[in-house]
């Protein structure tokens, strides 16, 4: 076991996602299982009873790898020394809410948080945010956080890549597990909008352009990774919750710890010249990139596009210009 505790934060510790990820983070999953861990759970204050009672699940685990949990309603103390934080915490869209209501009221979150994470974080912090709208509110409070680095915050995305990987190996009668999915990519928002990709995907070593139908992926697939959210909504009767743990696992692990080689990861990320002018500096956007370990991301670069890929991609980057001048609109800044 390593001498020194990683500090990991997680807000919105008593809701469904975060029940579904603390526990697998307390077994070792997010950084192997020789590092141990203090996690720091933020929530509000009428959840505090609730956050409570994970706790005493968390202890009554004896997960080896954790050596404390600290609780809170102050994020300032939430954020203390945190080396990787997951903001799981966000206002939900309510029936018949607009997506605009949805940003207004994560708007203000997101800029406490951020702020509170520039005062109290460790200066090599990592952030992913995972509470929706997510690349917008990682630009919030990213840029409410300026003593950092833009690339310390990400959204994501990851979700929508395993999605995706999932369904290409349904529709073809196996599994993830029996097929080495590579180079699928989800670009843009994480919103009926994003665009998988699977135009560079290979599949067993093999193009995935050729395995797959392209009426399926134009016509079902493409809408189908879009929608799966509103599909478990509808199915279960509330939003995705182990499935988003998961994919949020699968992100930070990466990032800190580095993928396998050649691998691509999805991530929305700060946008460089790398695709200007298709997609513009100063966003977080879905996009390839590989992780190389040391809490550290690089872009895939060299990528073209055809008419049909340009024009998902810009339908995608056009929303999230639009959600960024509603934030600047409200917060004057950006």
């Amino acid at each position: 076991m390593t001498s020194k505790s990683a500090r990991i934060t997680v807000t919105g510790a008593a809701g469904q996602i975060a029940y579904s990820l603390l526990f697998r983070i307390a077994r070792g999953e997010l950084l192997g299982p020789r590092q141990s861990l203090i996690l720091q759970l933020l929530e509000i204050t009428p959840a505090m009873g609730a956050l409570k009672g994970v706790v005493m699940e968390l202890l009554d685990c004896a997960f080896p790898l954790l050596e404390d949990v600290i609780i809170s309603d102050d994020p300032e103390i939430a954020f203390r020394d945190a080396e990787y934080i997951f903001l799981v915490g966000s206002s939900p869209r309510k029936k018949g809410q607009e997506r605009s209501d949805l940003l207004e009221k994560n708007i203000s979150i997101f800029k406490t948080q951020g702020r509170a994470i520039n005062n109290s974080a460790s200066r090599n912090v990592r952030v992913l945010v995972v509470g929706n709208p997510a690349n917008t509110n990682t630009l919030v409070a990213a840029s409410n956080a300026p003593d950092l680095e833009k690339t310390q915050f990400s959204g994501m995305v990851r979700l929508d890549q395993n999605r995706a990987m999932s369904m290409v190996a349904t529709h073809l009668g196996s599994s993830v597990c029996e097929l080495n999915i590579q180079k699928l990519v989800i670009w843009g928002n994480h919103s009926p909008t994003m665009f998988p990709d699977i135009r560079l995907a290979t599949i067993n070593d093999e193009k995935a352009t050729d395995k797959v139908e392209a009426s399926w992926y134009k016509n079902e697939f493409i809408l189908n990774v879009a929608q799966r959210g509103s599909a478990v909504i509808a199915a279960r009767g509330a939003s995705s919750a182990a499935s988003a743990a998961s994919a949020a696992i699968d992100h930070m692990h990466d990032w800190a710890l580095g993928c396998k080689e050649q691998e691509w990861v999805s991530m929305s990320v700060f946008t460089d010249k790398t695709y200007a002018p298709l997609i513009p500096e100063g966003l977080y956007c879905g996009m390839p990139c590989i992780c190389r370990g040391s809490n550290s991301y690089k872009i895939v670069e060299g990528m073209s596009f055809d008419g049909f890929s340009e024009s998902k991609i810009k339908d995608t980057v056009k929303e999230l210009q639009e959600e960024r001048s509603f934030a600047h609109k409200i917060l004057g800044t950006l």
